[in-house]
């Protein structure tokens, strides 16, 4: 008599055939979820590859080498062409331009910004609308910007907009992009007019994070709205997006080359110009891959170092604490 619980061979060739099947379908499903990844990442990937991961290691391989009017050169020279960039004198003068348009611009871009988003956030309609508009310089092209700066906004004569406004006072005209120190004035206010509305983004993507009951509470406390939650409440829970923007803005600060080549044409051109403008001019002007590789380098390493060091003083990645 068979036992209730017996299985026989013909069942046992049905219960294989089904874990068969199982196993199939689980690979064909891993197979076309790998292939539906690899669809949509691979081209990123491979366009990163091939546009930034190639060149910045053939960049660095550049730096050691010899590479006049070449990109395959021969001769190697080790640290020769560092030395040749870090001596060079229009080099540390674009270095110290970059720290000059650094210190006006992330302060400023970091106030405006937070002060933006505040406003932004507190408004009980529209507030889409408003996030939008602020937003939208974010889009435009850096070089088309830094034109209309130029030719319409501070032209230096009286159809210029800032000075057509000096005109009604009677005041003369000035060039902007040609007297020092007022191309500051145009390289600086382009820059945050561009790129206020991503870091108000990322300010009012933080204050949304920010539970309503802790307002509340301060509120039973007798706290009063204004400045003292702000300093109390907001500020110290913005910790980490607050230092996420000033570490983006240093680095797009040290990154600046559009609105410096296309603001500062002619006589003062070199006495203005940032890191990257210059390193254009010895690699493409000069045909000097070699000292621009380096240049390059040297620039990567000096935003890597303060990054690290900004990082490491405001303690980038702690929890915020109310």
């Amino acid at each position: 008599m068979k036992s209730p619980t017996a299985i026989t061979p013909s069942e046992m060739q049905v219960v294989g055939k089904d874990k068969t099947m199982g196993q199939r379908r689980v690979k064909q499903k891993t197979f076309k979820t790998a292939l539906v990844f690899w669809g949509f990442v691979g081209p990123l990937l491979l366009g990163m590859l091939i546009f930034i991961y190639i060149p910045i290691i053939w960049d660095l391989v550049l730096s050691f080498f010899n590479a006049r009017s070449t990109i395959t050169p021969t001769q190697f020279v080790g640290l020769q062409n560092y030395v040749s960039m870090l001596q060079d004198a229009e080099f540390t003068k674009s270095l110290l331009t970059i720290v000059i348009f650094a210190v006006f611009i992330v302060p400023l871009t970091f106030a405006c910004s937070l002060g933006l988003a505040l406003l932004v956030n507190s408004v009980r309609f529209a507030r889409g609308f408003f996030r939008s508009v602020f937003f939208i310089p974010i889009a435009c092209s850096y070089v088309a910007a830094s034109l209309v700066w130029k030719m319409n906004i501070f032209f230096g004569q009286f159809y210029g907009l800032v000075n057509a406004a000096r005109g009604i006072f009677h005041l003369m005209p000035i060039d902007f992009t040609s007297t020092s120190p007022y191309y500051w004035v145009v390289l600086v206010t382009v820059r945050l007019w561009l790129q206020l509305g991503l870091y108000m983004i990322l300010f009012i993507a933080g204050l949304q994070e920010i539970p309503r009951e802790l307002y509340e509470a301060a509120s039973v406390d007798g706290a009063k709205k204004g400045w003292t939650t702000f300093w109390s409440i907001t500020f110290p829970l913005l910790r980490n997006t607050s230092v996420a923007v000033l570490l983006l803005t240093i680095i797009a600060a040290f990154q600046a080359f559009d609105e410096f080549y296309n603001i500062m044409s002619g006589g003062l051109r070199t006495l203005a110009q940032p890191p990257l403008v210059y390193i254009y001019q010895v690699a493409l002007g000069n045909s000097d891959y070699g000292r621009g590789s380096a240049g390059s380098m040297i620039l990567v390493l000096i935003i890597v170092v303060v990054t690290l060091i900004q990082g490491r003083l405001v303690g980038f990645g702690k929890t915020n604490k109310a």
